[in-house]
């Protein structure tokens, strides 16, 4: 490396007046005062290397840069490009001349690898013999002090003293575990060998980076002194090491830094740093938080920030950052944040030069600026303010500060409240000039005032004196006076009107947590308030302010909100409602709420208010529940049916009495019109949340009744139940529909409509019929619809009436009017219905071809997901025998309820016909469940019969309650079993279906013989391919959900039996039939001998189906039975017993090989035993008894024999009418099919 050259210094005359603004900042720390600092102007040029700005810098700036302009321009470049090489040139020409460049050339010419390998030995030396050692490699022992070794050394020497000192001082603060120091060091603290020094460690540091990494040397700088300065000039020279330096001094800061000495000095050090960058300076603000170290610097950035932010009327800065952290998520910095507010206040020292205290002051000042000019403590009368007009001593708060005085708000809230801030007097009182403000009426203005009157509730000392109470209280009351004008010109429907209403409310039922909740909800903070602190502002507000009884009064008058949904935020008169009808308030005081309740109800939309149905369930039982036992007639009214009913037509210009439960038909028309609404020039009234609500309310009412039965009646008090006609003209499925497509808006309402829908109406919860929802929902419709043309919705129900009556001679018109039906929804389908059903008894003729009817049942099934209830009625009436329909016997929904098996009184064709059996079993198996809903109803209904007295009733008070209880489970179980035996009548053949069944089997089987052997396939499908078979299938599909819902049903049926030729149907077609393995043995112990036989005959098709480890067992029961009673049994019994069940044995040795043995020892006793018994008679039975030892010793080569000898035996014995004969004929059989099977591996 060469010198530059020199030039003369009046080359840089007035260089310094180049740049305006270009100063150094001044040093806060006493220790760097005089020094010179990095300008921002010249950190920047030296960032972005601009040549141009680093040539107007002074010569003070530009010394202090030097180190690194000196290794630029004699360093080998990266950047060999043209424009480089001109700035270099021109960082040449700038550099020459200057006296100390000439030092720093020395410096750079220095072997630094031999002065790295001395400084590494000396490192080891040190912690060999410990970090106290003197002995130095680096440098020899002084003659004199550091200060003169330095100015009389060369420039090796100087950076080995240096060095040497900068590796002592980190040694020991790497040995100090976190204590903070202060090394006294004549070399960085003598301020004529500064620069050079700087210089030095400059030099130092760039070419020993791996020595020195730069986070550790600016850490141990901090424990010398001017060492903010050198640490600025080091991070200057280096600059793109400043976030590195930053966020290494803030890691391992302290968590207080206002709290020691070194996190004071850390805290400036940074501070320096910032202002020599400040674009980076919220940068370093946010590593502060996300390390959550040093926060008195993280203030005292965003003060510097505030300083240099041009004044205007919006949130500074401090407000925000300090409000992100007190307000935040964080839960851990806002505990950090907290903890430095609590230090900062128990300190003892003076709090003028703390952070913390320049906080509170810039705060203050913020506060001060945005108050009312004109504003005066001093209270006057009203007439005194009338005399007067041009003099307001209540100046209002400006529109333009009312944003900034909230958010101020809310921070003091925060810091009171969250950090633990005591206010000062004078905040204090500024705070509450500023809370008892008047806004001007917008919605800001609303929110504002909401804040200041939840911040008097939170923090009642801020009012102290009784002139500070006085004007409290009239701010207060002009809440009152001005609520409704606020609320109509700034367009708020949540006012502070309900607030202070709310509040008043809680205060007189003396819910103070509930006024600690509201006051946090609407601050957005949770914060302590002990109750007690809450009992001053009670006392004004229920003794001057507001009284119960003006309460209830008030809060009647306040009109609803218009259009309520979730999207209306705030406090509504619906809180005020839901909190008075909770207290009971109206029903003490004998206000009428129900009228209110029912607008709020009609203005709503959504997405719904979570408050709409807390406040229904709340209404709904002061209805049922009395306010006190004294006074039980203390209930509000409940909404009337008329009320209801209007709400479900939604129609204007609709007489509200056109849907009337004796005209079915003008019911149905009245949900058309419903629900094609918008196809009509009739326009809906009501929203459909509304309807919803409604339904909840109605739903809800009988609910609650039902379950108060008991205590009403103990009270002599029976509230209205709503009528039966009444729910039958509510559109139920249809709104659940409409509710299903509207969860995300509605949100619990469709949950809880489910719910209740599954308690008292669980005949509309079918899940048969969600599916079928499901699937006339998808994309299919989609597609149907584009195919439906405008003559397919031409068609009239007239138009579908006259193709019925052309049945029996023309098919095409009825099919094609019924096919354009199926590309229409439920609610067009709807006008239909009363012609569709009125003539199903025309498709139960002969030579209705099955597309037909396959067509009319999925009508059916459409129509069923909005008109259940009525289509079932009208279908029931319809499918009657033709006796009754002559007789114009019309069943009602309640006849059906009642007693479900009317709907299998039916036509005895409908059984015999799939698609029309299909909808007879849904709506059976509907209205079995709303049999059991109807009943349990009845019994809640009728409990005062449980609690009335008995003098007679020896049994006590409990046994009429679980007497019909029981009474009504033995009901239900045999309305469940009736239908069940009714079903599987169904299933067997008729006669004539037997005959025709012969016959066909004996035809094909003669036009077989001539052409060949039938197919086994051909043979099943002739079964399978007849209607009794599909409707066995149908019936089979019921049972099975039948048996699943209430296993006890299966037991129930097969304990009463039913014929053994179903047997096999219904063991192969229903699959829950496996229950029975359960109960067999059981039934098996029963004493009927018929039961004995049903119970065994089932086991063996069970053993068949299930093979299971548990069949076994049971079959080896049955074996184990049948041993035992051959020898109790007389010989008529034993005939009836052993005949019926020995083909059962095949079977179990079928399913279980093992139980071969059992069952041919079984079958051997079984012949034993009949031959004792015709030992006196002279007929001989040897042969037979021969045959079967044979038969058990060799199997194999008697069974060919057996074949043809059996048909002789048999046909010889055949004539002998004598039981133990043809019992012992019917032994050989059995013995000759198992071995048949056993040898065929079947």
């Amino acid at each position: 490396m060469t010198s530059l050259p020199a030039v003369t210094h009046s080359a840089r005359a007035g260089r310094g007046q180049r740049r305006s603004g270009a100063g150094g900042v001044g040093a806060a720390m006493a220790e760097c005062s005089g020094l010179q600092f990095v300008s921002p102007y010249a950190f920047e040029a030296m960032q972005k290397v601009d040549v141009v700005r680093l040539a107007a810098l002074s010569d003070p700036e530009l010394r202090l840069l030097l180190p690194c302009l000196v290794r630029m321009a004699l360093c080998a470049p990266a950047d060999q490009s043209q424009s480089w090489a001109q700035d270099k040139k021109l960082i040449l020409r700038l550099l020459s001349g200057v006296e100390a460049v000439n030092s720093i050339v020395a410096l750079l010419s220095v072997d630094f690898h031999a002065l790295e390998q001395d400084a590494s030995k000396e490192q080891q030396l040190r912690h060999k013999l410990g970090g106290g050692s003197g002995e130095s490699i680096l440098v020899s022992q002084l003659q004199h002090g550091l200060t003169l070794e330095f100015e009389h050394s060369d420039s090796p020497r100087r950076l080995r003293l240096v060095l040497s000192e900068l590796l002592a001082i980190m040694n020991k603060v790497s040995e100090s575990n976190g204590e903070f120091f202060l090394k006294s060091s004549e070399l960085f603290e003598s301020p004529v060998y500064l620069e050079e020094a700087a210089d030095v460690l400059c030099i130092l540091q760039a070419e020993l980076p791996s020595l020195l990494p730069i986070v550790d040397v600016a850490e141990a700088l901090l424990h010398v002194k001017n060492g903010a300065w050198f640490l600025c000039l080091l991070v200057a020279n280096v600059p793109d090491s400043f976030n590195e330096v930053c966020r290494g001094l803030i890691k391992n800061g302290e968590r207080q830094d206002e709290e020691s000495v070194g996190g004071r000095r850390r805290t400036e050090a940074l501070r320096h740093l910032c202002k020599m960058n400040p674009s980076q300076a919220l940068r370093v603000r946010g590593m502060v938080v996300e390390e959550c170290h040093l926060p008195g610097l993280g203030v005292a950035l965003t003060l510097d920030h505030t300083k240099n932010e041009s004044p205007d009327d919006g949130v500074s800065d401090l407000v925000c950052f300090v409000s992100g952290l007190l307000l935040g998520t964080n839960a851990k910095v806002r505990t950090w944040f907290g903890t430095f507010i609590r230090n900062g206040q128990q300190r003892k020292r003076d709090n003028i030069s703390s952070v913390l205290w320049q906080m509170r002051r810039q705060l203050l000042l913020e506060l001060m600026g945005i108050l009312p000019t004109v504003r005066s403590t001093h209270i006057v009368e009203e007439a005194d303010v009338d005399m007067e007009p041009n003099v307001s001593v209540y100046s209002g708060l400006k529109e333009e500060h009312v944003v900034k005085a909230s958010a101020l708000l809310r921070l003091y809230c925060a810091l009171m409240g969250i950090a633990g801030l005591k206010p000062t007097d004078e905040e204090a009182e500024q705070l509450l000039q500023l809370m008892t403000s008047r806004p001007p009426a917008t919605p800001a203005g609303v929110r504002f005032v909401s804040l200041s009157f939840c911040m008097l509730l939170a923090f009642s000392t801020l009012v102290s004196t009784p002139e500070q109470e006085q004007l409290m209280v009239m701010w207060l009351s002009w809440m009152i006076k001005e609520e409704a004008y606020f609320e109509s010109i700034s367009g708020v429907s949540a006012s502070f009107g309900e607030m202070l209403l709310l509040v008043a409310m809680y205060f007189h039922s003396n819910q103070l947590s509930a006024i600690i909740d509201l006051v946090c909800s609407t601050l957005g903070m949770k914060i302590v308030i002990k109750p007690s602190s809450l009992s001053r502002m009670k006392t004004i507000f229920t003794q001057e302010i507001f009284t119960e009884q003006v309460v209830t009064a008030h809060a009647v008058r306040v009109p609803v909100t218009g259009n309520l949904s979730a999207n209306i935020t705030g406090f509504l008169p619906i809180h005020c409602i839901y909190q008075l009808l909770k207290s009971r308030s109206f029903t003490k005081h004998k206000v009428s709420i129900k009228d209110w309740i029912y607008r709020q109800l009609c203005e709503t939309t959504t997405p719904l208010h979570p408050q709409l149905l807390p406040l229904i369930d709340v209404y709904i039982n002061s209805i049922l529940t009395p306010a006190s036992k004294s006074n039980p007639e203390a209930t509000n009214q409940p909404v009337t049916e008329q009320e209801i009913l209007n709400v479900f037509q939604g129609l204007s210009g609709v007489n509200p009495n056109f849907c009337s439960q004796e005209s079915g038909m003008q019911h149905d028309l009245c949900m058309w019109f419903y629900v094609q609404g918008e196809n009509t020039r009739l326009t809906q009234r009501y929203s459909i949340t509304t309807q919803l609500l409604v339904l909840y309310y109605v739903l809800s009412y009988e609910e609650a009744l039902l379950a108060n039965t008991k205590i009403l009646a103990a009270m002599q008090k029976k509230p209205k139940s709503y009528s039966s006609a009444l729910m039958d003209q509510i559109p139920i499925k249809y709104l659940i529909r409409q509710a299903q497509g509207l969860q995300q808006e509605l949100g619990g309402l469709h949950s809880a409509l489910l719910r209740l829908l599954a308690t008292n109406y669980p005949h509309l919860c079918i899940v048969e019929d969600w599916i079928c929802e499901e699937q006339i929902t998808g994309t299919d419709v989609l597609l149907r619809r584009m195919l439906l043309t405008n003559i397919a919705k031409n068609h009239s129900p007239k138009q579908l009436q006259e193709a019925f009556s052309m049945l029996p001679g023309n098919h095409t018109q009825l099919m094609q009017i019924l096919e354009h039906l199926t590309l229409l929804s439920a609610g067009e389908l709807i006008p239909y219905a009363e012609v569709l059903t009125s003539n199903m008894n025309r498709l139960l003729n002969a030579g209705v071809p099955r597309r037909i009817l396959q067509t009319v049942n999925k009508l059916w099934m459409v129509l069923n997901t909005v008109m259940p209830r009525r289509l079932w009625v009208m279908t029931v009436n319809a499918l009657q025998p033709s006796v009754k329909i002559v007789r114009q016997q019309k069943y009602t929904q309640n006849d059906l309820m009642i007693d479900p098996l009317i709907v299998l009184r039916c036509d005895q064709r409908v059984h015999r016909s799939p698609p029309l059996m299909d909808i007879t079993l849904h709506m059976l198996n509907g209205y079995l469940l709303a049999s059991k809903a109807y009943l349990n109803s009845h019994l809640k209904e009728t409990a005062e019969q449980d609690i009335r007295p008995s003098q007679n009733n020896a049994m006590g008070p409990e046994a009429p309650e679980v007497t019909r209880e029981e009474l009504k489970n033995a009901l239900l179980a045999a309305q469940d079993s009736a239908a069940v035996q009714i079903l599987l009548e169904i299933c067997l053949p008729t006669e004539e279906e037997k005959a025709q069944s012969s016959n066909t089997h004996s035809l094909l089987k003669s036009v077989h013989s001539t052409t060949g052997p039938k197919s086994p396939e051909l043979e099943e499908e002739d079964s399978l391919l007849c209607n009794l078979r599909e409707v066995q299938c149908l019936i089979c599909c019921l049972l099975h959900q039948m048996y699943i819902a209430d296993p006890n049903i299966v037991k129930l049926v097969h304990f009463q039996g039913y014929p053994c030729e179903l047997l096999a149907l219904t063991v192969a077609g229903i699959p829950s039939m496996h229950i029975c393995l359960d109960f067999i043995p059981e039934l098996i112990a029963q004493p009927e001998l018929e039961k004995q036989i049903f119970a065994i005959q089932l086991l063996s098709f069970l053993c068949i189906q299930y093979a299971l480890p548990k069949s076994l067992s049971v079959a080896r029961l049955a074996i184990n039975v049948m041993g035992t009673l051959l020898t109790v049994l007389t010989q008529s019994k034993r005939y009836a017993f052993f005949m019926p069940t020995l083909p059962c044995l095949v079977s179990f040795c079928q399913a279980f090989p093992p139980l071969y043995e059992d069952i041919m020892s079984l079958l051997i006793q079984i012949g034993q035993v009949c031959a004792s018994d015709v030992a006196t008679q002279t007929r001989d039975f040897d042969p037979i008894i021969t045959r079967l030892q044979q038969l058990k010793e060799k199997p194999l080569e008697v069974s060919g024999l057996c074949k043809d000898s059996s048909n002789k035996s048999f046909s010889r014995d055949i004539a002998s009418m004598d039981p133990d004969v043809r019992l012992c004929q019917c032994v050989e059989n059995t013995i000759i099919e198992i071995i048949n099977m056993s040898v065929s591996g079947v």
